[in-house]
């Protein structure tokens, strides 16, 4: 008996998937995107659509990345804080509170002017900012200490640590951009431009004492930050002030995953920039690849993420590989710079991938994590393509890699997420003989 594994690389393209666009010619960015190497790739596997959670969640990034590895975020899912903590190396325990923070722009009467300064604070200015914060602020509601720790650009996560006491992640968000459905996080349909009161969604004292700290943390760094000499600069350079710290998506224990190695039989490795995918990846037994934070140049950022997968191809049997850039033009509405972005993934990535890889050893699959339309410049629930190619994988007659396109592949709809994981292991175990 031959016993031939084949290779899985699982690409998902954060934010790709968007809505047909006037500006575009009736286009979505994808569509309008040039596209050759996932075209190519389309023709010669089969394609769909997926819900990445379900119909009518418009997920986060942690509540679909868990959904399409193959966890069900009703029930292993405990709040992107925690993920984001471990991705970012704090060590927490249950009772621990953990939430995604972002450095933002208020006025005085705590309107929210831009929820990420601009997305022009660098993660050195963000790192003087957050080391001032761990080294003055004081928290006193309660007997608490935090670990507040930046990551890249104006992303942040806290942990708060009560000294015998347990802290409840049953509270409110103080960003408004995002509610809790079931506890997962999920973005507002419309938010308002304040920032929000941290509030205990229970009566009880864990909740209680939670929302307090939150709302100290949040009153004390604003204090600190309005006058941080990081800050007078900033605004005598003409930029945005990081002068407040939104957060969200509470959660006091780590989720309990199952081992996706020991579930497939599969050696499971990861390449993602943001430290939500790396939690998730380690919660799940895979092992993450050391890489750089991104530079902002994107082509080679991509071409050396590339290189960086290619050196490790031969010692594990599956990747997931999490690829940023077109969702941030996505939620600033900026149709041609996001279909820029695909094409630069397109020419970048996919086009060295696939020159040094064979197919006929390999099932490849790419597809979103979720749609940002440029009209909402927000997640929605719209489904996402789907492409999968390679190994034993019979073509469907669609040419192109698009959303109308992929409505006509003969994989159908995927009515949730947690479904695309047993259709690539099958895939790829198909080479078993």
């Amino acid at each position: 008996m031959t016993v031939y594994m084949l290779k899985l690389i699982y690409i998902v393209i954060d934010g790709m998937a968007d809505r047909p666009l006037e500006e575009l010619n009736g286009l979505t960015p994808l569509e309008y995107a040039s596209t050759p190497n996932l075209d190519g790739l389309a023709k010669r596997g089969v394609t769909g659509l997926m819900y990445t959670v379900e119909k009518g969640v418009a997920p986060e990034s942690d509540v679909a990345v868990m959904s399409i590895l193959g966890y069900d975020p009703r029930r292993y899912h405990t709040g992107r804080g925690p993920l984001e903590a471990i991705g970012a190396g704090i060590e927490m325990k249950d009772g621990d509170l953990a939430l995604r923070c972002n450095f933002a722009t208020v006025g005085g009467d705590w309107e929210l002017i831009d929820r990420r300064v601009g997305r022009s604070l660098t993660s050195e200015e963000a790192a003087e900012l957050g080391s001032a914060i761990n080294k003055e602020v004081k928290l006193e509601s309660h007997p608490a200490d935090f670990v507040f720790k930046t990551t890249i650009g104006h992303r942040a996560v806290l942990v708060i640590k009560g000294r015998g006491i347990k802290l409840s992640a049953d509270i409110t968000n103080t960003d408004p951009a995002y509610v809790k459905l079931e506890g997962m996080g999920i973005a507002s349909v419309k938010p308002e431009r304040m920032v929000k009161r941290c509030e205990p969604l229970k009566d009880t004292p864990e909740a209680k004492a939670a929302a307090e700290l939150v709302n100290e943390f949040t009153v004390k760094s604003r204090e600190l930050l309005e006058k941080h000499p990081i800050n007078v600069k900033r605004v005598e350079e003409g930029k945005l002030k990081a002068n407040i710290v939104l957060m969200r998506d509470a959660g006091d224990k780590t989720p309990k995953l199952f081992n996706l190695n020991e579930k497939y039989g599969l050696r499971f490795a990861c390449l993602a920039d943001m430290p939500v995918e790396r939690g998730i990846a380690k919660l799940a037994g895979m092992e993450v690849i050391p890489i750089p934070p991104p530079t902002g140049d994107l082509k080679n950022d991509y071409g050396f993420r590339v290189e960086r997968l290619l050196e490790v191809l031969p010692h594990f049997d599956a990747f997931y590989i999490h690829i940023k850039g077109p969702d941030e033009p996505g939620h600033d509405g900026d149709a041609r710079r996001k279909a820029e972005v695909i094409s630069l993934v397109d020419e970048e990535f996919m086009a060295p991938l696939l020159s040094s890889v064979k197919l006929s050893e390999t099932v490849i699959c790419v597809t979103a994590d979720h749609a940002t339309p440029c009209s909402l410049k927000a997640h929605s629930d719209d489904p996402v393509p789907i492409l999968i190619a390679g190994g034993g994988v019979e073509e469907d007659e669609v040419q192109t890699f698009s959303e109308r396109s992929c409505a006509l592949g003969k994989l159908g709809l995927l009515e949730k997420g947690v479904e695309l994981m047993p259709i690539l292991v099958k895939a790829v175990k198909a080479g078993l003989t």
